[in-house]
């Protein structure tokens, strides 16, 4: 067997894992939404459905389901993560964005950039929106724990302090 007929038979695959992105609080006692309030003129709706959007997400839901289990528009549910920092909500593909773009800067008309992406009316405004919205840094931090202050403590310290009976010091080897 030579090498052409061993690299005959070889394929190559890739695999992508999905990153959902917005790490957020783990601790019951602490409120999304009153967090979200701070920055509420720069979320597209209220508080209160835009943590249930970013909870429901980060559970696994998709986008459509987590806007619906918040009241609002898919669409809507987008722009939300978006704003909170998730990456990858636009619909269009890196040569589909630079069209838009172009768009953007009135280098196109809009039916011609609409064509040329591919994209639907919807997509299009989506995408739109999040090339001339930037993510909030404020409302990426309320999603996520603060490293500095544990919201719950810090899980291996409780750990180690209940199971340290259990355990052995390295010189006891």
């Amino acid at each position: 067997m030579g090498l052409a007929d061993i690299a005959a038979e070889t394929a190559v695959t890739t695999s992508k894992q999905e990153v959902r992105g917005v790490a957020t609080v783990d601790d019951t006692d602490v409120d999304l939404a009153a967090r979200l309030r701070d920055c509420a003129d720069a979320l597209p709706c209220a508080p209160a459905a835009a943590a249930t959007v970013v909870e429901h997400y980060v559970d696994g839901d998709g986008v459509g389901d987590a806007g619906r289990a918040a009241g609002v528009a898919p669409v809507t549910a987008a722009k939300v993560l978006h704003r909170v920092g998730v990456e990858g909500v636009t619909p269009l593909a890196p040569t589909a964005r630079r069209v838009l773009r172009d768009w953007l800067s009135g280098m196109l008309s809009r039916a011609d950039a609409l064509e040329l992406t591919g994209a639907d009316e919807a997509e299009f405004a989506l995408a739109a929106y999040v090339e001339t919205h930037d993510p909030v840094p404020e409302l990426a931090e309320a999603t996520r724990r603060d490293a500095a202050r544990p919201l719950g403590g810090d899980a291996l310290v409780r750990k180690r302090d209940v199971l340290g009976e259990t355990m052995s010091a390295s010189t006891d080897f």
